[in-house]
């Protein structure tokens, strides 16, 4: 199994953090946000490669921090170099795979989120069940629900309906962007996208293969922290800090 880290967005919420440095790289008490979820997939023992699909703009900043794993990270330009002209987050994966090969088993993971337990339990939630595997937590407010991707699931926990920010949702099971994607499944992302699977959130990719195929979301046993603006950025700092 690899592991892909999405990482193409620019930030714009974060400036001027972010203005002329990628996200994902920012300090959180003395580690980056990707070494931090890194170290902790290290600790599972079943990563056998990391790949980061970042843009033009920003990937000398991660050629530079890839540098110190020894060849375990590559780094895959996406090529756009502004908000107005990225690919979107499921086709940045299409590209990773092409650029990376695809011949394996993936862990897709948004660079900008951390979270407050070990992915070895959802690892081992995907073993279990045999299938694509999401995240999923209950949000009780309906404005973050309409923000956000939205789940609804049998008693096994197997997704019957994922919509993208729903006007009206359906349920209260949010999805994070932490995905584990069969290899057979990724094959068909050429047909997910032909079948206009939207192409900006990477939960639209779920949305639809959902629909053509099982897919199972386990219920994280812990909060996850989305690095989205400067309030969250130095919140969650404070938190690992306290932690550290």
């Amino acid at each position: 199994m690899r592991c892909l880290f999405l990482a193409a967005g620019y930030a714009t919420r974060l400036y001027p953090l972010t203005e002329k440095f990628p996200k994902p790289l920012l300090d959180v008490a003395g580690r980056s946000i990707l070494d931090r979820l890194i170290d902790d997939l290290d600790g599972t023992g079943r990563i056998d490669g990391y790949v980061v699909v970042t843009n033009h703009k920003f990937a000398g900043h991660f050629r530079d921090w890839a540098a110190g794993y020894g060849g375990r990270v590559q780094v895959v330009d996406d090529g756009t170099s502004s908000n107005e002209t990225r690919l979107g987050a499921v086709r940045d994966i299409r590209f990773a795979l092409e650029a990376a090969g695809a011949e394996d088993d993936w862990l897709v993971l948004a660079g900008d989120n951390l979270l407050s337990f070990s992915l070895a339990s959802f690892l081992d939630y995907a073993r279990e069940k045999g299938t694509s595997c999401v995240m999923r937590y209950y949000e009780p407010s309906e404005v973050q629900l309409r923000r956000s991707g939205v789940l609804e699931v049998d008693a096994d926990g197997r997704i019957l309906s994922m919509e993208e920010k729903p006007a009206v949702p359906k349920a209260h099971w949010c999805c994070p962007p932490f995905y584990f994607y069969r290899q057979e499944d990724l094959a068909r992302l050429d047909e997910a996208l032909e079948a206009g699977c939207g192409v900006d959130a990477p939960g639209s990719l779920v949305a639809w293969l959902s629909s053509v195929t099982p897919v199972h979301a386990m219920e994280m046993p812990g909060p996850r922290y989305d690095i989205g603006t400067l309030e969250s950025y130095h919140a969650v700092c404070a938190r690992f800090e306290i932690n550290h």
